[in-house]
């Protein structure tokens, strides 16, 4: 799982690279706001992965092949419905990004051109994330080991074509990422068509199973969903305020945010395992072993963080230069990098947590700390010390990812302290 999660960031690290190569600044500006909306948007359906993980897992360890399916089933229908719903939305969101956001002209254009192309790959992007978390709750970590591979490998190899070699511009960017996320999908279906076959399972069987414990399961979508809005209300509101402080700014801000994105998806390739473990061993109700997987994460993700913190401290210059060569881009980068540094070990926590509470299916505890988090770690944080500006974002970032692991560690020990772990501990 951290091998194939790797893959995602350094698919932004390409996209940023071709496009940061570019004449302008603005078009790595634009970029930035574009894959702003769309992470936004796409990131708040998460839960579609987060929840068929969990149940799934849950289903696994209990071995009941029935609600295995059921789970499925229920995300496909989800997925599907979504997916029309963020099509339907597409006209307002390009207003509002031509109304309501602050940046140059040109930034805005590029932004717009982005996401108009980028959009019309939601029903892949959702489905995707069902399948990818149905493979997860069965303990088949190879199958999106196997399918971000492929996936992110031909979008970065379409990133070169298009943009270095065609010079579609932003453009071929936007449809290298669309193109992708299809064969992500036909990769996705085969994958899970075998899994099926291995447990006796079929898409007929599939098909004719009924829907069950649908108002549990969209309670636990709602949670979630909270959850993942104040997310990435956090993460958007860096690009906002960013481009208010000119595109150099907005265009070195997409350079550190990729460095953030390279750390959150290693480290949520550990999450992704815990997911998985943890979920089973509360299906199998065995408590020792769901004890176990937490402190082996915590010990691999630490590991990692700190790993990621020496590499950006002893190589931050030659990403930064890697990544763009407008030297104004680059000098902008090289003021606020340090934040990158610290970020890791700051966050490590609050990825592994959100693994097991995942797991565990226990949704309104991470979207009472995420609430919690953000408003206080993040914008009161912020609004305390906004003359700092940019560094006033990096500073409340920093606090926001602290405080969200420090929360859900207060309450996992408060759920072992009272037993409440597995509502029925068999050890």
């Amino acid at each position: 799982m951290i091998l194939s999660n790797i893959t995602v960031p350094l698919l932004g690290l390409v996209d940023t690279a071709v496009i940061g190569h570019l004449d302008n600044a603005y078009y790595l500006a634009g970029v930035a706001i574009g894959t702003m909306v769309i992470s936004l948007i796409f990131w708040l359906f998460s839960f579609l992965r987060m929840s068929t993980t969990g149940l799934t897992a849950h289903a696994f360890g209990a071995k009941d092949n029935l609600e295995q399916m059921a789970v499925l089933k229920k995300g496909l229908v989800l997925s599907a419905f979504f997916a029309v719903f963020l099509l339907c939305l597409q006209p307002i969101v390009v207003y509002i990004l031509q109304n309501h956001i602050t940046a140059s002209k040109e930034a805005l254009e590029q932004a717009q051109i982005y996401f108009s192309i980028r959009i019309f790959s939601a029903p892949a992007a959702l489905t995707n994330l069902v399948l990818l978390g149905w493979m997860l709750g069965m303990q088949y970590a190879k199958g999106p080991f196997y399918l971000l591979l492929v996936t992110n490998i031909t979008n970065i190899v379409l990133d070169v074509i298009f943009v270095v070699l065609l010079d579609f511009g932003v453009a071929g960017a936007a449809w290298a990422s669309v193109i992708a996320d299809y064969l992500a999908l036909f990769f996705a279906l085969f994958l899970v068509s075998l899994l099926l076959k291995k447990h006796g399972l079929s898409w007929l069987k599939l098909y004719i199973q009924p829907i069950t414990k649908l108002k549990e399961t969209l309670s636990l979508n709602r949670d979630i969903f909270i959850r993942s809005l104040f997310l990435q209300v956090c993460f958007a509101f860096i690009t906002y305020y960013g481009g208010r402080l000119g595109d150099n700014i907005l265009a070195a801000n997409a350079i550190l945010l990729n460095f953030l994105l390279l750390v959150s998806f290693a480290l949520d390739g550990v999450a992704y395992a815990v997911e998985a473990k943890v979920g089973e061993a509360k299906g199998q109700k065995n408590i020792t072993l769901l004890k176990l997987w937490v402190n082996i994460s915590l010990f691999w993700g630490m590991l990692f963080s700190i790993l990621y913190s020496l590499g950006f401290a002893i190589f931050s210059d030659q990403l930064i230069i890697l990544l763009t060569d407008i030297p104004e881009v680059v000098t902008t980068a090289q003021v606020y990098v340090g934040w990158s540094i610290i970020l890791p070990m700051l966050a490590v926590f609050c990825f592994i947590f959100d693994g097991v509470f995942i797991g565990l299916t226990r949704a309104k505890e991470m979207r009472n700390a995420m609430i919690f988090s953000s408003l206080i770690g993040f914008f009161a944080v912020f609004l305390i010390l906004e003359s700092w500006e940019n560094h006033a974002l990096w500073a409340a970032m920093s606090s926001f990812m602290l405080l969200r692991g420090l929360t859900l560690i207060k309450k996992y020990r408060d759920l072992v302290r009272c037993g409440l772990l597995i509502p029925e501990k068999i050890d």
